[in-house]
């Protein structure tokens, strides 16, 4: 059983700063290739980050200079987010799969059906930015 809770979201105004956590709890001690989606209104789920076991790295267009994507307190992951605009509104998910199982992490930017690739799934945790 892995379960993942998501922390962090908040409201905040255009240029401002945001830090969400993703605690991970499993029945094993590995560890997971974590990933941040998000949803916004009326959009489709999409990968914003993604980070492997190894430090591998792929981040939507969008996120590139802006967030960043690193491993939490244990083998949980925390996303950090500069810069936000009311584009970023959303609910954000933290996400997880077995190690070294996504096979395009480092290699190239998501795919449109990457979420796909994640078998586990937090609750989500919203963030609001307003003008």
């Amino acid at each position: 059983l892995v379960q993942l809770v998501e922390s962090g979201g908040d409201s905040v105004l255009t240029g401002g700063s945001l830090t969400l956590s993703c605690a991970i709890t499993a029945d094993t001690d590995s560890s997971y290739c974590m990933a941040w989606f998000r949803q916004g209104p009326g959009k489709d789920r999409e990968a914003v980050a993604v980070l492997e076991v190894d430090g591998s790295m792929s981040y939507a267009k969008s996120a590139k200079g802006r967030f960043t994507i690193s491993r939490g307190n244990g083998r949980g992951t925390v996303l950090r987010m500069n810069n936000l605009t009311p584009e970023d509104t959303a609910m954000y998910y933290c996400a997880a799969a077995d190690r070294y199982r996504v096979p395009w992490v480092g290699l190239q930017d998501p795919p449109v059906d990457s979420e796909r690739d994640f078998p586990y799934w937090g609750q989500g945790t919203q963030v609001t930015v307003s003008t």
